[in-house]
């Protein structure tokens, strides 16, 4: 039986509330799991109590091979509990395709525009 240590959604429609819970795999998301070990409310402001757990239980499972999910694991290597390897994707904030070739238009109309003000200040040689 495969392990996932994950999140359960609780609360009302967009007031969500997480449990942190052990879990196989092939369960639903909120449906059937073995154990509850924390919880996360993304409601509160990040510098309170936003997620509680249960290190002792958290590394139990942990050595009983349970896996967590990305978001838990941030919660975990936060606790000290794990590590995890940081992630690293320079290209994210760059604009897309299309806004490039949009960004590269202006600039060479602003050029061309610059160009033919220049010519027209320019006195003539005659």
């Amino acid at each position: 039986m495969s392990l996932k240590i994950r999140l359960a959604r609780a609360g009302s429609k967009k007031r969500p509330y997480y449990h942190i819970v052990i879990a196989d795999v092939r369960s639903p998301r909120d449906g059937r799991f073995i154990e509850t070990i924390g919880a996360w409310n993304p409601m509160l402001p990040k510098d309170g109590e936003r997620v509680k757990l249960d290190a002792d239980r958290a590394k139990h499972w942990l050595s009983n091979g349970a896996l967590p999910t990305d978001r838990v694991a941030r919660f975990l290597a936060d606790a000290g509990l794990a590590t995890r390897e940081a992630r690293s994707n320079p290209t994210k904030g760059e604009p897309g395709k299309k806004a490039q070739e949009r960004a590269a238009a202006i600039k060479a109309a602003q050029e061309a525009a610059a160009a033919a003000l220049a010519a027209a200040q320019e006195p003539s040689a005659e």
